[in-house]
C-alpha cells in the first residue's frame, strides 16, 4: 500500500487486552489469544474466553497462513481513507487456526484478489513504533 503523507497516519486502538498483539507485531510475529482452559483461539483480543469465560488467556503464535474469505477493493478516492492511495484491497482471511482476520492485501493488483486465494502474513513497519500486518498471495 502507498500512503499519502499529506494526511495523518491512522493508528490502531491499543488497550491492556490487545497490547500483546501489538507487541508481537513490532517483532514481526502474528499472535492470537488462546484460552488456557478450553483451547479456543480467538481474535479480537478480549479479557475473557468467549466460550468458557476463563480469564486464563495466553498468546499463541500463528502459522501466518490462510485463504481469502472475503474482500473489498477501494477504487474511488472519496470512498476510502484519504491517506491511502487507491486502489487498495482489504481482505478478511480465514487463518489456518480457524479465526478470521482483516488486513490490507499487498503484492498483487487489487482487482485480482479472489475469494479462496491462499495468502500469508507479512509485516510493514509504518512508523518507529507501529508495525501493521498485510497479506500477500502465495503459491500452493
Amino acid at each position: 500500500m502507498e500512503y499519502n503523507e499529506a494526511f495523518p497516519l491512522m493508528r490502531p486502538y491499543s488497550d491492556p487486552d490487545n497490547d500483546g498483539f501489538w507487541d508481537a507485531m513490532r517483532e514481526h510475529r502474528l499472535v492470537f489469544q488462546k484460552c488456557k482452559w478450553c483451547g479456543l483461539i480467538v481474535h479480537r483480543p478480549r479479557p475473557r474466553c468467549p466460550r468458557c469465560l476463563s480469564a486464563e488467556i495466553e498468546w499463541a503464535e500463528s502459522l501466518g497462513k490462510g485463504h481469502v474469505y472475503s474482500h473489498e477493493t477501494v477504487i474511488y478516492e472519496k470512498t476510502g481513507y484519504p491517506g491511502y492511495q487507491v486502489p487498495y484491497s482489504i481482505v478478511t482471511v480465514e487463518m489456518a487456526e480457524g479465526v478470521k482476520f482483516m488486513a490490507n492485501m499487498d503484492g498483487i493488483d487489487p482487482l485480482e484478489v479472489r475469494v479462496g486465494m491462499p495468502v500469508e502474513v507479512i509485516f510493514e513497519d509504518i512508523a518507529e513504533d507501529l508495525t501493521l500486518p498485510r497479506f500477500r498471495p502465495i503459491e500452493t
